[in-house]
C-alpha cells in the first residue's frame, strides 16, 4: 500500500474528483481529504491510498503539477507523521513575588 500526498488542492475539491483523477492511473484505495477540525473546511490537501507501487508511482509522476481547479498540484509520495514536541516553552507571564521586602 502506497500513501500518497496531494497538496495546493483547490478549497472545493472533492474525494470523487481527487478519486476519478487517480483512477485513470490505477486502482485507488481510499481517498482522505484534511478538514480544519472547528471549521469543517478543506484545509488544501488529501492523501490517496493505491495498492500497487508501480501504479501509484506512475500516478505521482503524471499528477505532479497537474492543474486541477485552476490550481497546480502537488503529488508525492506521503511520509510519515514526524512526532512534535508537546506544549514546551515556557515564560512566565504572570506577577511574582519577591522574596524580599524592597526597603
Amino acid at each position: 500500500m502506497t500513501n500518497i500526498f496531494v497538496g495546493n488542492l483547490d478549497f472545493g475539491a472533492t474525494e470523487d474528483s481527487i478519486r476519478s483523477l487517480f483512477e485513470q492511473h490505477g486502482t485507488v484505495e481510499r481517498v482522505s481529504i484534511i478538514t480544519d477540525r472547528d471549521t469543517g473546511r478543506s484545509r488544501g490537501f488529501a492523501f490517496v491510498e493505491m495498492a500497487d507501487s508501480s501504479e501509484a508511482n506512475r500516478a505521482i509522476t503524471a499528477l505532479n503539477g497537474y492543474s486541477m481547479g485552476g490550481r497546480a498540484i502537488n503529488v508525492n509520495e506521503a511520509r510519515p507523521k514526524t512526532e512534535r514536541r508537546s506544549g514546551g516553552g515556557g515564560g512566565g507571564g504572570g506577577y511574582r513575588q519577591r522574596r524580599e521586602p524592597r526597603w
